[in-house]
């Protein structure tokens, strides 16, 4: 399981990067602050997981796999970010398939812990999400997860289908992989058929903030 799990993550940072890259690419940040919006977004949801389970020093700190991944991910993202532009709803790409991958590991994390299975899939729902939340933040945007409850909703859904197959004796792979694209598929539909729910705000209210 553990080996899984290191895969997941890593595919989750490379993910995550290249979402926090186009974001500050299109905020005409210099090469610092893309980096720096680039690992935040990456670790910043794993950050706050680790640091609510009393895990420190924190996972990438320990793991310096992390570091490099992010590195060469952001010069990549870099170098190729006009051809990341061209890639219609790239963000969106990358950023589900981050949410994802982080929503299993945060999972994995609680169980390997023996947490409750509610409070595993809370920790899910903070790794996928507060990388994005920082990034958006750090780029004077309204995160996401406030805007798109759908976002958060997406992970919930996918931690509860792994808590649930893990119940029932499937194995970690076939959890990881059902549980993943649960989210996945739950997200893209809810981008697609604009899918939310319900709002306490009226359409005048809304056209008003908008």
């Amino acid at each position: 399981m553990e080996s899984i799990a290191d895969i997941i993550d890593i595919l989750g940072t490379i993910a995550f990067a290249i979402s926090g890259v186009i974001t500050a690419t299109k905020k005409r940040m210099d090469l610092f602050g893309i980096l720096i919006v680039a690992t935040v977004t990456s670790v910043g949801g794993g950050t706050l997981r680790d640091l609510l389970i009393g895990k420190t020093p924190v996972g990438w700190l320990l793991n310096t796999t992390f570091v490099y991944t992010i590195l060469v991910t952001t010069v990549v993202g870099v170098v190729f970010r006009k051809q990341l532009h061209y890639v219609r709803k790239s963000l969106f790409l990358f950023d589900t398939i981050g949410i994802a991958l982080y929503t299993i590991t945060g999972v994995q994390m609680g169980i390997l812990i023996d947490l409750h299975p509610a409070i595993c899939v809370a920790l899910g729902t903070i790794t996928a999400c507060f990388g994005g939340v920082i990034r958006d933040i750090l780029c004077n945007e309204i995160p996401v997860i406030f805007r798109k409850e759908i976002y958060a909703s997406a992970c919930i859904l996918g931690g509860v289908v792994y808590i649930g197959l893990m119940h029932f004796g499937a194995t970690a792979g076939v959890t990881a992989v059902i549980a993943g694209l649960t989210v996945i598929v739950v997200r893209t539909l809810a981008v697609v058929y604009e899918l939310q729910l319900p709002s306490i705000y009226s359409q005048a209210e809304r056209e008003e903030i908008n």
